[in-house]
């Protein structure tokens, strides 16, 4: 008998779990704990994995200005996605109009709008005085700042920075290694994430506001299918069927984590073994993109602010809807690496064209359902900014040798 591949039990435990959380309704939570375990088992090698595949790549490099152009390949990538995603968004939410006609009822208490940090403070961060701290607290923005620094020194310095390099290497490799391991046992975390979702979420909760959750879903598929085919295709010669099949374990699991931090080490798992991307690439623009890159948050802004505006009776001006793209598109840096990101860059968003903050609360009630997908989309994203980076080197280093 075949054995079955382990992208056929992801989708497996995923429909079992939706079933269960069906029928079994919120008393299926008694299933959540196997759930936190694979989160946590996840979360437990994230800052080793980055740090170490990240010195490794720089150091085996040697090169600042690779560094420097690979930088600027994911960063113009990744700003550009990010504004066609809350394009997508505004005219979906005003194609569907999602807010109009509901009968809810707006809570009366005042949200506090988010601290936002300003751009200079957010560049000032990513420096860190501390990079013990920056590993224990898990500041992925710091931490890559770190390991580039020290993978350039290791290259510098040369025969003597050996034994540090093989270190990084070896702790690289197992790292790998235990990430193998835990993907053994994703499917049955998988159904321990999804399983109480469902069941907490019964039709009582969802068919208000059916409209807003299949808007943003559309959006996202359409986003991917759309932006991420045509990325893929027409920049890396890449068959779209074939990245999204390759990453499509990682998607599902961003899906149920709604995390791309926790994703992480099966994203670059994934771009590595089943997109031919490197870990010279993919330990450089995965972190990244787990901290900056929100095309799936960026999206649910545009459709949010919408809905809301809608919802309220007020009509958005063209002017006011360019302002949405432009400061969600800004928020999506400058909120990085702030916990609850999402949140944060809403309020922006909501303040930025002058709707009042309790209007959050209309979509409070199913924000987790709409977090899966936009996580999972965030996570394709990564994926796609990976491989057309990885064909812009393999071009460069063409031209070079040629």
């Amino acid at each position: 008998m075949k054995k079955i591949g382990l992208l056929t039990q992801i989708l497996i435990a995923f429909v079992l779990a939706i079933i269960a959380g069906v029928i079994v309704g919120p008393g299926i939570e008694v299933v959540k704990p196997l759930g936190d375990l694979f989160l946590r088992l996840i979360k437990f090698i994230i800052v080793p994995l980055v740090l170490a595949s990240l010195v490794v790549g720089v150091a085996g490099t040697g090169d600042v200005r690779r560094i420097g152009r690979m930088g600027g390949i994911t960063i113009v990538y990744y700003l550009i996605t990010t504004a066609i995603a809350v394009l997508i968004g505004l005219i979906l939410a005003n194609l569907f109009k999602p807010g109009s006609g509901l009968d809810l009822k707006l809570s009366e208490e005042a949200a506090e709008p988010a601290e936002v940090p300003g751009i200079i403070d957010t560049l000032l961060n990513i420096i860190p005085t501390n990079p013990i701290q920056s590993l224990v607290e898990a500041n992925m923005l710091q931490i890559i700042f770190f390991a580039l620094f020290l993978g350039i020194a290791i290259a510098i310095v040369g025969d003597r920075a050996k034994p540090v390099y093989h270190f990084f290497d070896g702790l690289a490799e197992i790292m790998y290694k235990i990430t193998h391991i835990i993907m053994k046992v994703a499917p049955i975390g998988i159904f321990g994430l999804i399983a109480p979702v469902v069941g907490q979420y019964g039709a009582s909760v969802l068919l208000p506001l059916i409209k807003l959750i299949l808007v943003v879903y559309a959006g996202c598929i359409l986003h991917a299918l759309i932006v991420y085919s045509s990325s893929v295709k027409l920049l890396a010669n890449f068959s779209p069927v074939k990245f999204f099949k390759g990453i499509l374990p990682a998607s599902l699991v961003a899906f149920s984590t709604s995390s791309s931090s926790a994703t992480l080490p099966i994203t670059i798992q994934n771009t590595e073994e089943h997109l031919g991307v490197s870990k010279k690439v993919s330990s450089f623009v995965l972190p990244l993109g787990a901290t900056i890159n929100m095309d799936g948050t960026a999206l649910y802004q545009g459709v949010c602010v919408v809905f809301i505006a809608q919802f309220l009776g007020v009509d958005l001006s063209f002017t006011q809807q360019l302002m949405i793209i432009l400061v969600a598109t800004l928020a999506s840096i400058g909120t990085a690496g702030v916990p609850g990101a999402g949140l944060i860059m809403l309020t922006m968003v909501i303040t930025a064209v002058g709707l009042p903050l309790e209007a959050l609360a209309l979509v409070a009630g199913v924000d987790r359902i709409l977090d899966m997908i936009r996580t999972s989309l965030n996570v394709t994203g990564d994926a796609s900014a990976a491989v057309v980076v990885q064909s812009f080197e393999d071009k460069h280093g063409a031209k070079t040798s040629g």
